[in-house]
Order: structure tokens, then sequence, then C-alpha cells
């Protein structure tokens, strides 16, 4: 796991989505990550994995807020191999939202595909977005201390890479199917947390959400 000298986080928003503010996310999550403890920066743009500078390098965590846009192949697979190498990834949201290839994924997303864990189908039935109850289902470090809360949001849909993760949160729809909103899961050394509330500052200033942002950012670098 990561160094135990002066925790570092980067905050990396990237894309051409006008529906996300990639902007309002990076201050917010910014600040969230200070308070869980981390010198923390913002960065705009994926091109910063494969052959990385000081301040991506330095990083035990990386946050992925992220809508659309282009996230290079040879990028993916340098991430995918800092965080198996020991480093953690947070993925908020969008950050699931990968290519389409005829009716599956399109293989330049395969290797984050493969590291998140998941990729975006749809907001699923009926209405994009509303007020709903977050149910915890798990204990665990990134829910320590939350029980199930209300929140207006998004709502996210996915497909999942694997059975190698542990849901920690979820909802009903309104047909009563369940649908994970957030998980963990180890790859290598390394730990990706995925949570697909986040859309705007509705979720965003909700305190159960920031808190599980600042445990996730803690759980994924070793922190915890």
């Amino acid at each position: 796991m990561p160094h135990l000298s002066t925790p570092r986080a980067m905050v990396v928003v990237n894309g051409d989505d006008i529906h996300h503010d990639l902007l309002g996310a990076a201050g917010v999550f910014q600040q969230l990550g200070v308070e869980a403890g981390f010198v923390t920066r913002k960065a705009m743009g994926t091109g910063r994995f494969a052959d990385p500078r000081p301040e991506t390098a330095e990083a035990d965590v990386y946050l992925l807020y992220t809508a659309g846009g282009h996230f290079a192949t040879d990028q993916q697979r340098a991430l995918a191999d800092a965080v198996r190498g020991g480093k953690g990834l947070v993925g908020v949201h969008g950050a699931n939202i990968m290519g389409v290839l005829g009716d599956g994924l399109d293989p330049a997303d395969r290797p984050l595909f493969e590291l998140l864990g998941n990729r975006y189908l749809s907001h699923g039935p009926g209405h994009h977005e509303g007020r709903h109850t977050v149910e915890i289902v798990a204990d665990h470090p990134v829910t320590r201390g939350l029980s199930d809360f209300e929140l207006f949001d998004e709502y996210y849909e996915f497909e999942t890479a694997d059975e190698d993760l542990t849901v920690l949160a979820q909802r009903h729809r309104a047909d009563g199917v369940v649908v994970p909103v957030l998980y963990a899961r180890e790859v290598g050394a390394g730990r990706v947390v995925y949570l697909a509330l986040g859309h705007d500052l509705r979720s965003w200033g909700e305190p159960p959400v920031r808190t599980l942002v600042r445990q996730a950012l803690r759980w994924a670098a070793g922190r915890d």
C-alpha cells in the first residue's frame, strides 16, 4: 500500500458533457480531499498517467469525476498499473461512462472497465433523476457511521466487469429492482471505490455523500 508520509490525493476531471459541472465538481472534491486529511490537487484531463509528472506520480489516490471526453487506452493502462501497484482510485458518477462499439464495450476502454469494475448502461426506466432512499447494506470503512439516507440525484445503472466487489449501498427502483450505488474492490495491491451518486451540488452538498467521499478516499489510499 502507499507510503505513510503526508498523504496526497488528486482530483481529475475530464469530459465534454455539458450536463455535468466539471469545474464545480473539481473544487468540491478537492475540498473533501483536504477534509479527509490529504494534500489535494485538482487537475483537468486524463492524459497524465503514462510517463507522469511528479504531482501525478506522487498521489496516493486519484478521484475521477469525468463526463465523456477522450481517455486514451495507454493512459487507462498506466492508471490501472499504478492502482495494481498500490495506489487508490475513487470513481464518482460519470467516471463509468465508456465508449460503445456495436452492442458492447469499445475495446479501447477495456482497461478502465476492468479497473473500475463497471460501465454505465442507462438511467433505467422512467425519470432520469429524482428523490430516493440510499440503503447502506455493508459494514465497511467507507460506510462507517452512516445509516440509510435520502437525496435527490441522477439514476445510474451499470454492467459490472466481474463479481469481485463488495456492494456497500443500494437503492430500489419504482418497480422494486435493487440497483447498487456504491461498491469497493481490491485490484492487485490497490483499492477501488465506485460511487454512482454525485450528479450535481444537490448531491455533493448532502452530508452523507460528503462523508462517503471522504471515507472512500481514505480507504482507497490505505489510510483507514
